[in-house]
């Protein structure tokens, strides 16, 4: 792989990466959303989306009438993509830095608050009045735990509501540190290093390289 596509593909991923392990080297709790989750990944693997698919299935006779905006237009299809496919998901919210074990007793506090029918069944959670059926996946590597909808009936009201609750909840207690995240985090800065390398050494002919790649 040439330096411009090495750049390309895995600069995004060396972002995401180093982003992530520092969420997971955090000693509190971070709470995000499923699609959140996804759209971010979604945005990592671009680079790889733009050097591979993209380049394959290239238009070439639409550069001859639209230019440079092609390459606009393949982003944007890419973006409204990855849009639909977050809009379709199911209500999920990803708990990092933390277990089933401490997760537990949080999330019981505020589903008593949001609802005092809710009830538990094993690993599953039940807000009949908010509308949310939910249940656990941990996942221990990573020490992270996932709220995931059980069933297509859901509130999202009501998901909206016990995802500001248990946010600020979660925030508050106590968290395990995930040294797996150093590990994410190394891998980035690797990354980031050999593609600063690759500007550095071969500035102008990445730039060259670049052109001629939008100019096709």
């Amino acid at each position: 792989m040439d330096p411009l596509h090495l750049c390309i593909a895995i600069g995004p991923l060396a972002v995401y990466l180093i982003v992530l392990g520092m969420i997971n080297l955090s000693r509190r709790p971070t709470m995000t959303t499923g699609q959140r989750d996804v759209g971010a990944l979604g945005i990592a693997i671009l680079g790889f989306v733009a050097v591979g698919p993209m380049e394959l299935f290239f238009p070439e006779r639409a550069v001859e009438q639209f230019g440079e905006w092609v390459w606009a237009m393949l982003l944007t299809l890419y973006i409204l993509g990855l849009v639909l496919v977050v809009l379709l998901m199911r209500p999920r919210l990803v708990i990092y830095n933390t277990t089933t074990e401490q997760l537990r007793p949080v999330l019981t506090q505020v589903a008593s608050r949001l609802d005092p029918e809710a009830r538990w069944a094993g690993e599953n959670l039940v807000l009949p009045q908010l509308g949310v059926n939910l249940h656990l996946e941990p996942f221990s590597i990573l020490k992270n735990v996932q709220l995931v909808s059980s069933g297509p009936q859901q509130n999202f009201y009501g998901w909206r509501r016990l995802e500001q609750e248990l946010g600020a909840a979660v925030h508050q207690s106590r968290g395990t540190v995930a040294t797996f995240g150093m590990i994410f985090v190394l891998n980035g800065i690797l990354m980031m290093s050999l593609v600063s390398f690759w500007l550095y050494r071969d500035g102008q002919a990445v730039m060259t390289a670049l052109d001629e790649m939008l100019r096709r």
